[in-house]
This record gives structure tokens, sequence and C-alpha cells, in this order.
């Protein structure tokens, strides 16, 4: 092994260390006990299957859209393209705050829309909104650098043959883009299971109705550490049991 091999496996080790150190510490703190116990509680059942339902509304949704929306930008070229690249990525970037704020001048009670009748403020739809906007952008991202790398060949014998541009994107394109759109997928709905901020602000924190586990975490952070860590497990194995299944479910298909 060279100096460069041994630099590399150093790198390694240190991001494994930063990163995985601080989800080991709560099952650190957290015995079978603890977290068991954290699964009786109505609350925080309540809070699992409230995050679970939004965020799979919230991903649907994001697959419907997004899945589209990526093959046109992948596909063309036109004025002004980056500027609506920037514009989708843009959520990536916003503080939770500001994403809250946004959403509340768009569809909120007093927002862009609500002379339409659109306000979703509140409610378990509120929900599903925030989780979507903040998570979109990871989907759409990774649906375009998977859409753009694929073979033009194939896309080309495909309409040559006189399938339609939708008949190709849906026998040829995603089949062929699978490993990165689950990629895309595994990562949106991860973003969206963890979201907080935005939520928080725009949807409040209701129990049953609004208060995923994230927001439920917070609220018995201050009177109940061992029940947030608790929580915070039950999170971490849920969100990890999801994402391994998206990315092993799409790796078969393919």
């Amino acid at each position: 092994m060279n100096w460069f091999s041994a630099l590399l496996g150093l790198a390694l080790a240190v991001v494994l260390a930063f990163l995985v150190l601080p989800v080991v510490a709560i099952f650190a703190d957290v015995g079978p006990r603890e977290l068991l116990s954290s699964l009786d509680d109505p609350g925080a059942t309540e809070a699992l299957w409230l995050s679970l339902r939004t965020s799979l509304a919230a991903v649907a949704l994001i697959v419907v859209v997004g899945t589209p929306a990526a093959w046109f930008l992948a596909t063309r070229v036109f004025r002004g393209r980056e500027l609506v690249i920037t514009l989708i990525e843009l959520p990536l970037v916003l503080p939770p705050a500001v994403a809250g704020i946004a959403l509340l001048a768009s569809v909120g009670p007093r927002g862009l829309l609500a002379p339409l009748g659109v306000s979703f403020t509140l409610s378990t739809a509120a929900v599903v909104v925030a989780l979507t906007f903040v998570a979109a952008p990871f989907y759409l991202r990774q649906a375009q650098s998977a859409f753009a790398a694929l073979d033009r060949s194939w896309l080309d014998a495909s309409r040559t043959l006189g399938a339609s541009e939708a008949r190709t994107l849906a026998r040829v394109a995603i089949p062929a883009a699978l490993p990165g759109l689950s990629a895309g997928l595994a990562l949106a709905w991860g973003r969206a299971l963890g979201e907080f901020g935005a939520t928080l602000m725009f949807a409040g924190s209701f129990a049953g109705v609004t208060q995923t586990v994230p927001l439920a975490i917070y609220e018995r952070f201050s009177t109940d550490f061992t029940g947030a860590l608790g929580l915070s497990a039950v999170l971490v194995c849920v969100s990890a049991g999801l994402l391994l299944a998206v990315k092993f479910a799409f790796r078969a298909a393919a």
C-alpha cells in the first residue's frame, strides 16, 4: 500500500467516525428496554405513523411529477435552463426557517394563493406540502443526472423503431436509470422523514395532525431526554430500514 492509498483510507476512517459516531451514541445511551418503552407511548406511535404516511405521500408526489420534469431537463436544451435548474435546487440551501416562511407566504392563510382558496397550514396536508418542498430537489437532481448519463443510442434506437417519447421514457429510460432514480428516491425519502424546521413553522406541532417524529422528539427533549433518545433510535432504525429496502428493491428490479 502506497502513501496515497493510506491517505485515502485515513480520510474514509475520519468521515466514518464523524458521521457514524453520533448515531452509535444514540444506541449506546438507549438500552433495549427504553427503546421498546418508547414504542409503547401512544404519542410516539402516532407521530411515527404520521411521519410514514406523510413522507410516503410526499415521495409519491415527487416521483410522479419529478420524473417527467427531470427527463425534460435532461433531454432538452433551452434558453434559461440553468436558471430553472438553479430555482429547482434552491430549497437545498434554504435554511429551514426560510423554507417555512416561504411556504407561509405562498400557501398560508394570507399567502400569495390565498385569494384562490389555496391554504394548507395547520393540517396534515400542510405537512405533506412541507416535506415535498424540502425533499423534491434531492430526487430531481439525482433523476436528472441519471437520465443525462444514459447511452443516447438506446433512446435513438427506440425512437427509430417507432416508439413515442413517452413510451421510450417508460420502457427504456426509466428501467435503465433505475439505480440513479432509486438513489434519488432514497435521499428524498430520508430527507422527508427527518424534516423539522419548515414543518414546525408551516404546519405546527399538533399531536395526531401535524406532529411528526422529529417534532415529537423536540417536544420530549426538555422534559424526557431518555424518551427523546428512544424515539430518535426508532426513527434511525425506520429510516435505515426504508432506505435499504428502497435500494435493494430497485436493484433487484434493475
